[in-house]
């Protein structure tokens, strides 16, 4: 793909809204973590399966994927820019402005987010210059109080109902 038609594909992709979720782990006593925008729920229902993508050259994925248990957590409108700190990359600065919960197996999950998932790679696949994570889910959380984040157009947008 030409450059210039790799800049059109990104720019119309970034009207195609999307969740925002962390996806963490404890990985050697401290918390790992990136920002996936590609999260898609339902890939499979049974076995229960969620899906993302991930960047080839990510250097964080390499360490959470050693983790027993991922969590995966959709942000919500009021994290914007927590999210900012997480999707940055400063790791020792990631988690600043987030309460998390740390599980046994090693999940961290985003405390406020409105729907939390404890997860373990299910399988991987390489995609160009992305991967495609299959995770399956052994345990959720919903909290249908709490408004969801999405990116849409290069930046964090909140829901609102339609007139």
């Amino acid at each position: 793909m030409t450059a210039l038609a790799l800049t059109r594909l990104e720019d119309a992709l970034a009207h195609v809204p999307s969740a925002v979720a962390a996806v963490a782990a404890m990985v050697d006593g401290a918390p790992e973590g990136l920002v996936a925008t590609s999260l898609s729920v339902g890939a499979s229902f049974d076995p229960p399966l969620v899906m993302f993508a991930v960047r080839e050259a990510s250097t964080t994925w390499p360490l959470l994927r050693t983790s027993p248990r991922i969590g995966v957590s959709m942000l919500s409108e009021a994290q914007g820019e927590a999210t900012r700190r997480l999707a940055s990359r400063t790791r020792h600065r990631r988690f600043e402005g987030l309460s998390r919960e740390e599980r046994s197996g090693g999940a961290v999950l985003v405390g406020g987010s409105s729907l939390r998932f404890e997860c373990s790679v299910h399988a991987e696949t390489p995609a160009g210059d992305h991967r495609v994570v299959l995770l399956r889910v052994h345990s959720l959380e919903l909290d249908p109080g709490v408004e969801p984040l999405v990116y849409h157009r290069s930046g964090f947008r909140a829901l609102r109902d339609a007139s």
